[in-house]
Parts: structure tokens; C-alpha cells; sequence
């Protein structure tokens, strides 16, 4: 597995997050092997595995993470193969469990307006309203705000370069709010960063921010100005997704905005938008609203002749 993970971030070129995945998940693969007194790669059966997916899904793992352990062990076994370690790869007809698609949470408008309207209180707010403002503006991942340097963001023209997954670069659009918030954040980050530092958003200590400050940082902006829901990094992705998608329509923008590869990722947001026009037809069409009103007239009435 060493070997593995060594042939993945030297010559695959893989992130030292993804190389991290694999270790993690095939760590756990050969702890259950052992539990099972199986000690070879090459002795492993395709029926192996499929009790071993059964007992990731037993432990309550989703469908989509046990098709990443899946993957892994696939990869692995390619290695192998190649290494002469193993004569065939029994994952290959192994398949995850469907699980139901979970539909990501969407903050409401009126909500996001109100949360980032909110007055900063300190200097460290500040920052924190600029970071968020332009997650919500351009439709960032967490990764993509932290990796932000200075020079990414061109305010004159209105945009900002990023760097996405699998090291794509995306050029965004940035809304006129974001660049009020950058605006007020860079000289005060000035004050905060040692002239090497290139991050755009920054700790107290001048250094760059994490990205687990930055969801800290998020979740207690929701609970000091008053959000109805835990707020969330993803949240404000999926909540711009969502907006634009209900506003415009444009599928195809919208994918290219988010960074997606497969239009199919960017699908689950048709179905987000339908929720919403599905609530509005049954708030507004006449027989909807009859049908509504017939049935709290037929629970009224059976409620009067229970009494």
C-alpha cells in the first residue's frame, strides 16, 4: 500500500488529499482482511469484497462513499496488476448500494440578504463577511476561497481567477457587493500579513486561513446574526447554484460557473428548482389552492363530528 500511495503522488501526481483517501480507505479494507485471517492481496475473492461492502453498509456508510472505497480498492488492484502482486482485480464487478440522492440544503434569499447585510463588529468580521459574500457572489468551494491569493481578483474588472478541481483554472464573475466587502477587508488584511504572504484572507496571525477556520468562522457568523439555519460552506455554493439556476434557467452557465465536469452534477439543482415552482403552483393555482382548501375543509368537518 506504501508503494501504492508513493506511485499515486509521484507519478499520478495526485493531491496529498486524495493520496490521504486512498491510504484511509484501504487501511480499512486490510483491517477487515486480517479480521478475516485473509494476509495476501492475491487471495482476495470478489466474494470478499462483496461481504465487505456489505459491512460498510451494515456500519451506515452512504452508496456514494462505499463507491469511493470501491474505487480505491479498484485503483489498487490495477497497481498490482501491474506489479505482478496480483493475477486479476476482483473489485471490477463490484457495485455500491443505491442510496437515495440527498438534496444539498439552500438558504433562503431573504435570509442571505439579511446575513450579509449584517454589520461587522470587528476587524477579524470584516474578513469574514468578505470571505462569504464572495462564496455566495462567484459560487465558490471551500477549497478554492482558502487557495485565493491577493493577485487572483482583479476589482477593476470585476472577476476573479480560481483554481478548482484537478487544478483547473476558472475566470468568475464577482458580484458588486463582494468587492464593497474586498475593498473594506484589504487594508486591514495589510495590517494583519507579512509582505510574503500571499493568501487574500488571513488569520490574526498574518498567516493563511484554514479551512476549517473558515467553517468555524461561517457557523458563528449564523449564530451571532441571527440565521435561521447552521450556515455552512457548501451551503452558500449550493444556495448561488440554486438562485441563479431559479433566476436564469441556463443550465449550462450555471455548470460552467460552479467548475462541474459533468452537466449530471449540475442537474440536482433542476431538481431543487422544481421543489420551489411545485410550492408556488400549490400556493397560487386555483384548483391547487381548491384542492388545498377542500381537504382543510374535510378535516374540519370530521373534526366537529368527532366532537
Amino acid at each position: 500500500m506504501r508503494d501504492f500511495i508513493q506511485h499515486l503522488a509521484s507519478e499520478k501526481r495526485h493531491s496529498p488529499r486524495t493520496c490521504d483517501s486512498y491510504q484511509r480507505d484501504l487501511n480499512r479494507l486490510a483491517a477487515w482482511l486480517l479480521e478475516q485471517d485473509n494476509t495476501q492481496w492475491r487471495s482476495v475473492s470478489g466474494y470478499d469484497l462483496r461481504r465487505y461492502v456489505a459491512n460498510l453498509s451494515r456500519q451506515g456508510l452512504s452508496g456514494r462513499s462505499i463507491a469511493r472505497h470501491l474505487s480505491a480498492i479498484r485503483r489498487f488492484y490495477q497497481y498490482l496488476l501491474r506489479e505482478r502482486l496480483a493475477t486479476d482485480n476482483p473489485a471490477l464487478d463490484i457495485r455500491a448500494p443505491k442510496s437515495g440522492r440527498r438534496l444539498p440544503a439552500v438558504a433562503d434569499v431573504d435570509q442571505l440578504n439579511y446575513l450579509l447585510d449584517a454589520s461587522p463588529d470587528d476587524p477579524l468580521e470584516v474578513r469574514d463577511r468578505c470571505m462569504f459574500e464572495l462564496m455566495y457572489s462567484s459560487g465558490l468551494r471551500l477549497a478554492e476561497l482558502a487557495s485565493l491569493d491577493v493577485d487572483a481578483v482583479d476589482c477593476q474588472g470585476g472577476e476573479a481567477r480560481v483554481v478548482g478541481k484537478g487544478s483547473k483554472t476558472r475566470l468568475l464573475p464577482v458580484g458588486r457587493k463582494a468587492l464593497e466587502a474586498i475593498a473594506q477587508w484589504v487594508p486591514i488584511r495589510a495590517g494583519l500579513a507579512p509582505e510574503a504572504e500571499k493568501a487574500l484572507f488571513v488569520s490574526r496571525r498574518g498567516d493563511r486561513l484554514s479551512h476549517r477556520s473558515i467553517q468555524a468562522r461561517l457557523s458563528r457568523w449564523g449564530v451571532v446574526k441571527g440565521a435561521d439555519q447552521k450556515l455552512h460552506p457548501h451551503m452558500l455554493r449550493h444556495s448561488f447554484a440554486s438562485h441563479m439556476l431559479e433566476a436564469s434557467g441556463d443550465l449550462r452557465a450555471v455548470q460552467e460557473l460552479l467548475g462541474h465536469a459533468d452537466i449530471a452534477t449540475t442537474q440536482i439543482y433542476t431538481h431543487l428548482d422544481f421543489q420551489h415552482l411545485a410550492r408556488v403552483y400549490d400556493q397560487s393555482h386555483p384548483r391547487a389552492r381548491r384542492r388545498h382548501s377542500r381537504n382543510h375543509d374535510d378535516q374540519n368537518s370530521g373534526q366537529e363530528g368527532n366532537n
